[in-house]
């Protein structure tokens, strides 16, 4: 099995959400959340979900997982195709279950990256 490629969606608009997300943050927790992104990429997915780095929320909808005391950052993402994964977007998890809208949004952004790629991705 392939090892993961993680890729960060920039829309049409020029707006990279998880870049945009990513430089908000603390130091501690970019170096997290972009170490756990490494490291998925180099172990692969079977030990990521194993780890509990990586969650499914949808048919088509996964989350990175990623901790600093109790600030909790999730980036959502998903497969493209071969080992390439697209991530769409982050935000800190406030609840005990990933919102609806955070999901949806996910959503929302893989279909735009569908419709602009023209299924050449």
């Amino acid at each position: 099995m392939k090892q993961p490629k993680f890729e960060f969606y920039t829309r049409l608009n020029g707006h990279n959400e998880f870049i945009e997300f990513l430089q908000a943050l603390p130091k501690k927790d970019k170096q997290k959340l972009l170490a756990t992104i490494d490291v998925i990429q180099e172990k692969g997915l079977l030990i990521a979900q194993r780890m509990e780095w990586v969650k499914k929320l949808d048919n088509d909808i996964f989350e990175i997982r990623s901790k600093v005391s109790s600030n909790i950052r999730r980036a959502l993402y998903f497969h493209a195709v071969d080992d390439r994964y697209i991530i769409t977007h982050g935000f800190t998890k406030k609840t005990q279950k990933t919102p609806s809208s955070e999901i949806k949004h996910a959503k929302e952004l893989k279909k735009e990256f569908e419709e602009n790629n023209h299924g050449n991705y």
